[in-house]
């Protein structure tokens, strides 16, 4: 319980990821950018955002938009999901096979054309895995990382360089924009290569997605704090970890600052953070070995009924019982294997 605000440590390689991402050879001449040059990158690249493309708010959404989400599998095998209006939208990481994310966006009627790009929120394989076959096939996409995650793509993974025309660099805390959405990534904490949460604005939608993290750090609650719509982590259930299969190092790695959330630090944060304006919760990255839906949805609701709010959801107004009050809150702990339902994340009123 004491995984809340830390200072960000020393980041060491991770062990999330298995042993063949490692396969860079030596003798590659790839060579990774320096820090000193990578925040003169930054700087130069930040004060042309600011000059041309940055904005400081979205216009005002259309009476007739509305903003959907979906996900095709969160959890160590791996995590993909979509974010989008009527006119396109885009993906959050791509590490589950692109005739799945295909389908299912097609059994919801969104064709590919109308997918814009892909967000990277870090390196680790269950999260890039797919990344240049759904570049391959669909061209006209592009990839929002940060040059440090490229980087890392390219180091530890078996990625073609090729991935790098298809880049568009982003840095966090900047802006940018992909068709009707403000998209801000954040830093979390986690044993990746630069990793980062996003913060998504569409009209009165506020949107803030943190897949992977080992602690509730200054930014994630910061962004939080500001959703009406949140997909955060609840990936394993205390006991279950330690009396477990895992070896003792990787138990450690699990439990680490930077390594993931217990169900019980998700509950207590959200209890925390929970005003009115919050909408929707997403429990993602739910371990298979160490964790359940009913644990990680129980533990949360419970912490929810501890301030009061008892009329919880499942993610669809309609689907409340006939002359019940409204949701106070839908929450959903998201499929590790299957794809999800598109869920409206409805705008204030």
């Amino acid at each position: 319980m004491a995984k809340f605000r830390k200072t960000s440590p020393q980041r060491i390689p991770g062990l999330f990821d298995g042993f063949d991402d490692f396969s860079a050879e030596a003798g590659s001449d790839f060579r990774i950018i320096p820090d000193g040059k990578m925040e003169e990158i930054a700087r130069r690249m930040a004060k042309e955002n600011r000059e041309e493309d940055v904005i400081d708010e979205l216009p005002p959404m259309k009476v007739a938009d509305k903003v959907f989400f979906m996900s095709f599998g969160s959890g160590s095998s791996g995590n993909c999901s979509y974010v989008g209006d009527r006119e396109g939208g885009f993906l959050i990481d791509a590490g589950v096979e692109v005739a799945k994310v295909v389908d299912g966006l097609r059994r919801n009627g969104v064709s590919m054309e109308r997918v814009k790009g892909i967000c990277l929120t870090h390196d680790h394989g269950d999260h890039i895995r797919d990344v240049y076959g759904l570049l391959r096939r669909y061209r006209h996409l592009r990839v929002y990382c940060t040059p440090k995650t490229l980087n890392g793509i390219l180091r530890r993974h078996n990625v073609s360089r090729r991935i790098k025309d298809y880049h568009a660099p982003i840095y966090k805390e900047f802006p940018f924009r992909i068709g009707n959405f403000e998209i801000t990534a954040f830093d979390v904490m986690h044993d990746g290569a630069d990793n980062a949460g996003y913060f998504i604005t569409h009209g009165d939608v506020r949107f803030a997605v943190a897949t992977d993290l080992g602690c509730i750090s200054e930014r994630v609650d910061y962004y939080m704090r500001r959703a009406t719509h949140i997909v955060i982590e609840a990936n394993y259930d205390l006991q279950m970890l330690r009396e477990g299969r895992y070896p003792e190092y990787l138990k450690a790695r699990i439990e680490a600052a930077n390594g993931h959330l217990d169900n019980r630090v998700t509950a207590q944060f959200l209890a925390d953070i929970y005003t009115p304006r919050l909408r929707n919760v997403f429990l993602c990255h739910l371990s298979h070995d160490n964790n359940t839906p009913q644990k990680a949805l129980g533990e949360v609701a419970t912490a929810l009924a501890g301030i009061g709010v008892t009329r919880i959801g499942n993610g669809f107004d309609s689907m409340n019982e006939p002359g019940m009050p409204p949701s106070q809150l839908h929450l959903v702990a998201l499929p590790r294997y299957d794809a999800s339902l598109l869920y409206p994340l409805d705008p204030l009123t």
